[in-house]
């Protein structure tokens, strides 16, 4: 049985992850939704709200689940007893980022490796943090995120 993490901040969640969420959900047996607890970032959602938010979002997968971590995604992986982990590519500025973090990863633990999934076109301009900031603006962001991200959004002082 083939299990697959996810990791991410989902700060908040786009169409974007939904899309890779779904697609990587029909490759492996197990996709664990891994949402990172960074104490460098001001999160916009506490990540109890992501964890609930995604849990609800990925209700209709039933071989996902979600869960928080803090610490090295390497040491979360081998905890798990995941084989792979799902990074998405909007552009090549995503891939030298992504292919420097994998690397680090596989030397921590190389019983998991990486899976590059390219963005699906019509998502590759959507990011969590140029919804924020759009967001914050007054700019329209209801095509960027799921229902569900649009209205818990309007309810937050961005």
């Amino acid at each position: 049985m083939k299990k697959a993490v996810f990791p991410g901040s989902f700060d908040p969640v786009t169409r974007g992850h939904m899309d890779l969420i779904a697609r990587s959900a029909n490759m492996f047996d197990e996709l664990l939704i891994a949402v990172l607890v960074n104490i460098g970032k001001m999160p916009l959602f506490s990540v109890e709200e992501r964890v609930e938010m995604l849990t609800v979002l990925t209700k209709q997968l039933p071989n996902v689940t979600v869960k928080s971590f803090d610490g090295l995604l390497a040491d979360f992986v081998e905890q798990e007893q995941a084989d792979a982990i799902i990074r998405g590519l909007r552009n090549t500025t995503d891939f030298e980022y992504e292919m420097a973090l994998a690397q680090n990863n596989y030397k921590l633990n190389t019983r998991a490796d990486t899976v590059f999934l390219a963005t699906a076109p019509e998502y590759s301009y959507i990011s969590s943090s140029g919804i924020k900031e759009i967001y914050r603006f007054g700019g329209s962001i209801e095509e960027m995120v799921p229902e569900l991200i649009f209205h818990r959004l309007q309810s937050k002082n961005v």
